[in-house]
């Protein structure tokens, strides 16, 4: 018994370190590559068969070197999901593959076909949490749904996150109910703006402007739990990545009994600079449907 209570404290150290965590479950690859027409995706087994990349007609739109999905920041422990094991790692239980409405058990390392869905189940402490993700008609959608039968004090969740590529250089936001006052902005690289945050307020929608490809994404919250307040932000890291983030539940407690999903829908485009932010804000628009 001894020897087990030292052998299991010393996973746990290793675990809290950062060491590598293999899942649970889910294939014996390290990464899948999902293909439907223009939009790829990429999932990765070091973090939990989270997204890893966006791509738009063969271009990367978002950087491998971050975390994606569904994070909780703990009062007193820190961040708990995903590609954080710093603390202690996610008890992912269950995925599902489906490639043109057809289970996959045993998917390749490619994926090609019209429309894939990935179901995700999981359990961090208190919570129960479950994750889609569905690539049809150009455009991927992420639904994360979260429950727990007692109170949990939070700092912070990260509800969805996507790490856009560094070499990103605009921004633009907006809500539906002021659609003349977007926020909008450039990310710069000099020290004063490095590690600085954009937006920081509650958004419907959230777009960004790649030059090297002349390509945007626009990401818009399709749905959201009642009452529930939300801010959006973008972390600039210059060389690292531009990293967008939907909030909930800043510094305060989710209540016992809450049951609450979110969904969002991404979409991408092509524009020239200049024309950047009207073509987000149609494409947002376009969004709701």
């Amino acid at each position: 018994m001894k020897i087990l209570y030292v052998a299991l404290l010393g996973l746990l150290g290793a675990v809290s370190k950062g060491a590598e965590y293999s899942p649970g479950t889910g294939p014996d690859r390290e990464e899948i590559w999902v293909h439907c027409g223009d939009v790829s995706l990429l999932l990765r087994r070091k973090t939990q068969w989270t997204p890893g990349r966006f791509d738009f007609r063969k271009v990367a739109m978002t950087t491998h070197r971050s975390a994606y999905g569904t994070v909780f920041n703990y009062r007193g422990t820190g961040f708990i999901g995903t590609g954080h094991f710093e603390n202690e790692p996610e008890e992912l239980q269950e995925v599902r593959f489906f490639m043109d409405g057809q289970r996959v058990d045993q998917p390749e390392q490619k994926l090609v076909g019209e429309t894939f869905r990935f179901e995700r189940v999981s359990k961090i402490r208190d919570f129960s949490l479950k994750n889609w993700i569905e690539l049809r008609n150009g455009r991927i959608y992420e639904t994360t749904s979260i429950a727990t039968k007692v109170e949990v004090p939070l700092k912070l969740v990260y509800n969805f996150m996507h790490a856009w590529k560094p070499s990103v250089t605009q921004f633009v936001a907006g809500r539906d109910d002021d659609p003349d006052n977007p926020v909008s902005g450039l990310f710069r690289n000099d020290p004063e703006k490095d590690r600085g945050f954009h937006i920081s307020k509650s958004v419907d929608w959230v777009g960004v402007y790649e030059p090297e490809s002349r390509q945007f994404a626009v990401s818009r919250i399709l749905k959201s739990p009642e009452g529930v307040k939300e801010i959006s932000m973008i972390w600039n890291v210059p060389g690292t990545y531009r990293k967008y983030y939907h909030t909930s539940f800043q510094n305060t407690s989710v209540p016992a009994g809450f049951s609450g999903t979110w969904k969002m829908v991404t979409a991408f485009g092509t524009a020239e600079p200049e024309q950047f932010q009207a073509a987000a804000r149609k494409l947002a628009g376009a969004l709701r449907d």
